[in-house]
């Protein structure tokens, strides 16, 4: 295929390169959860293999205890750490361009110009693809979306497998969950939203480990809203600072994730610990081009650019996560 300019395929394939890093940073900033996990330095890229592991310690060791003088000591070997397996998930937006198109953006800077306008395009859709994945089941597209909260803090805790784990049978496997209707006794309001809070809140709280980011949809964080006074609402700066506007429920962050384009299920909040939830895209596919950089329709006088990811949302600890609902 012939072009106007010979040089329009390496430009377009050089912006997506170049913007790459920016658009896998701006896919972090788009989501309060990624954003935290961030923070935490639990945005871990993987090299390779056919699923994703996270290591986790699933039982105490046995061999621990008080003892008096020469009594001996207890030294069998204690199976007390496994990992969960999470299927590589993969996600994809191409960017095209007509040889019209081409010929009507002949100068390098036009088309530079178009190109930019069109990546910006794909690199929101994809920050709001991995966004609402992360709130998925993973049962979507057939199967191939995101293991997202949906699916690792459901409704029913003692169901499903993620991870490969099987909750039925692994209690320290199951997140805590809380309905306002069944457990609360009634439906929730401003008046008893955060006597429901506080019971969830008790259930994850072992030591140190409490939840430290809470998202809410936009029934769920009106009520909080409305529940407080004006002198209670304390913000975190450095949440703001990421353009996130927040709250607090004890030293937890409150973030909405309602409003437009919001992809927390309806009446429902998630409190998380986010020490153990971990972002892992793959180190050679984190919103990159996809190789082979030019590739041309074989009927179509037209150039497409794919854009693609790969990764998952796992976990090492479900038992310290919650959801709330209506």
């Amino acid at each position: 295929m012939a072009f106007a300019n010979p040089s329009i395929s390496d430009v377009i394939a050089t912006t997506i390169q170049n913007r790459s890093g920016v658009i896998a940073d701006n896919v972090t900033k788009n989501n309060a959860l990624l954003s935290r996990l961030k923070q935490r330095g639990n945005i871990k890229k993987f090299s390779g293999g056919n699923v994703i592991m996270q290591e986790l310690s699933f039982a105490e060791n046995a061999n621990a205890g008080y003892y008096s003088g020469y009594e001996t000591l207890p030294v069998a070997a204690q199976d007390v750490i496994s990992a969960a397996q999470y299927d590589i998930k993969q996600a994809a937006c191409p960017v095209t361009i007509s040889g019209l198109e081409q010929l009507q953006n002949a100068g390098k800077e036009q088309i530079i110009d178009l190109l930019e306008g069109r990546i910006a395009v794909a690199e929101s859709t994809m920050a709001n693809l991995i966004a609402a994945g992360l709130y998925s089941d993973g049962t979507g597209y057939g199967g191939k979306e995101i293991s997202g909260l949906n699916l690792q803090v459901p409704i029913n805790p003692a169901t499903g497998s993620p991870g490969g784990i099987d909750r039925a049978t692994w209690n320290f496997w199951r997140s805590q969950a809380f309905d306002f209707t069944t457990t609360g006794g009634a439906a929730v309001t401003a008046a008893n939203i955060q006597t429901y809070m506080n019971k969830l809140w008790a259930s994850l709280v072992r030591g140190m480990d409490r939840p430290d980011l809470i998202i809410m949809d936009s029934v769920l964080w009106g009520l909080y809203m409305n529940s407080l006074q004006a002198i209670q609402r304390f913000t975190s700066s450095q949440d703001a600072n990421l353009g996130f506007v927040t709250t607090k429920f004890m030293d937890a962050d409150v973030v909405l994730d309602g409003g437009i384009g919001g992809a927390c299920p309806a009446s429902t909040g998630f409190m998380l610990n986010t020490k153990y939830l971990f972002y892992r895209p793959h180190a050679q596919r984190d919103m990159v081009p996809l190789s082979p950089g030019k590739r041309y329709s074989v009927n179509q006088d037209a150039e497409v650019q794919i854009l693609a990811w790969a990764g998952n949302l796992t976990s090492s600890g479900l038992q310290f996560q919650g959801r709330m609902n209506d």
